[in-house]
């Protein structure tokens, strides 16, 4: 399937189609792309779970949520589960809560993040924006790989940025002991996320899987991303400066949720804007750099993630 120009002016949140009895998880969904993709998902019928660092302002997120599902939406239900991405430990209490009382997954959408804040690690030692943004979603995705297996149309969506393109992995200072620069380091974690979504992908379809894995990012999009983690004048830049240019949460997560649920899409593929350089716009499919479909890149940084969070996927027997 392909989107044609009229197709790609008139999808919107209002084309997902019906999620009744499909159950998603959306990392980050208290505020911004989280909050959007998970409003748009419950408000076709889905049951999502909303996983936040912060379960206070997850709860708020919640009401404000449900407060406005459309009646006659009686499968639609969201509920808040705590998850630190910063903190493995965390992420593998989330599994084990979800493995207690669900036996399937259909969505999940790797969404959270923290953009250029100043140097710091995460609980395990690990360079934060490379902990949260790619090691703490890499993790969360292998231990719940079984109950996407055992979903339907199941799907795993990662959200990374045009920044990717401009960004490359030193496997040698992924913490930054050495060198650190906010934006560089972020820039390094959307490549790291790409190039996760891609790895993903080959081994999904190697092994025969019926999970698909997915790329998208939101263009420039206005949220608390670019205001809660810089500093300076990163922070003056994106948090004020350019602000004004920059589109909705609505309309940023729409590549994610097209990725997550339109009919035809296929694993591998990367969905963006369609406008000029790629900052706004309706779902597209877009290009990877390079540097995110490179096999043997894909393979280093695998090996180093089973490394740095202990786990390692349980991949079904190739068919």
């Amino acid at each position: 399937m392909t989107l044609d120009a009229s197709q790609k002016q008139r999808w919107t949140a209002g084309q997902v189609p019906d999620q009744t009895g499909r159950v998603s998880v959306v990392t980050g969904a208290n505020s911004g792309l989280g909050l959007a993709t998970a409003r748009a998902l419950a408000h076709r019928g889905g049951h999502v779970i909303l996983a936040v660092r912060d379960a206070a302002k997850g709860r708020r997120a919640a009401a404000d949520i449900t407060a406005d599902i459309t009646a006659g939406r009686p499968g639609a239900c969201v509920e808040v589960r705590p998850l630190d991405l910063a903190d493995l430990d965390s992420v593998r209490a989330f599994s084990d809560t979800l493995h207690a009382d669900r036996s399937r997954l259909d969505v999940l959408v790797n969404n959270a993040g923290v953009m250029a804040p100043p140097r710091s690690t995460s609980a395990q030692g690990h360079e934060l924006q490379f902990a949260v943004n790619h090691l703490g979603h890499f993790a969360l995705t292998g231990l719940l790989l079984d109950l996407l297996a055992a979903g339907r149309d199941a799907r795993v969506v990662t959200v990374t940025s045009v920044n990717h393109r401009k960004a490359r992995l030193d496997f040698d200072d992924l913490n930054g002991e050495r060198t650190y620069r906010p934006m560089t380091f972020y820039d390094r974690s959307k490549l790291a996320n790409a190039v996760f979504g891609q790895e993903l992908h080959r081994r999904l379809a190697t092994s025969g899987s019926p999970v698909r894995s997915l790329l998208a990012h939101p263009g420039y999009t206005a949220t608390h991303l670019q205001t809660s983690g810089p500093t300076g004048l990163v922070k003056m830049l994106f948090g004020s400066v350019l602000r004004p240019l920059a589109q909705h949460p609505d309309a940023g997560a729409l590549p994610q949720l097209y990725a997550a649920t339109a009919p035809g899409v296929r694993g591998g593929e990367f969905i963006g804007p369609d406008g000029r350089g790629e900052l706004r716009g309706g779902p597209t499919r877009v290009l990877l750099a390079p540097a995110a479909v490179d096999a043997a890149t894909g393979g280093r940084l695998w090996e180093v993630s089973e490394r740095s969070t202990g786990v390692r996927f349980p991949f079904p027997a190739s068919a």
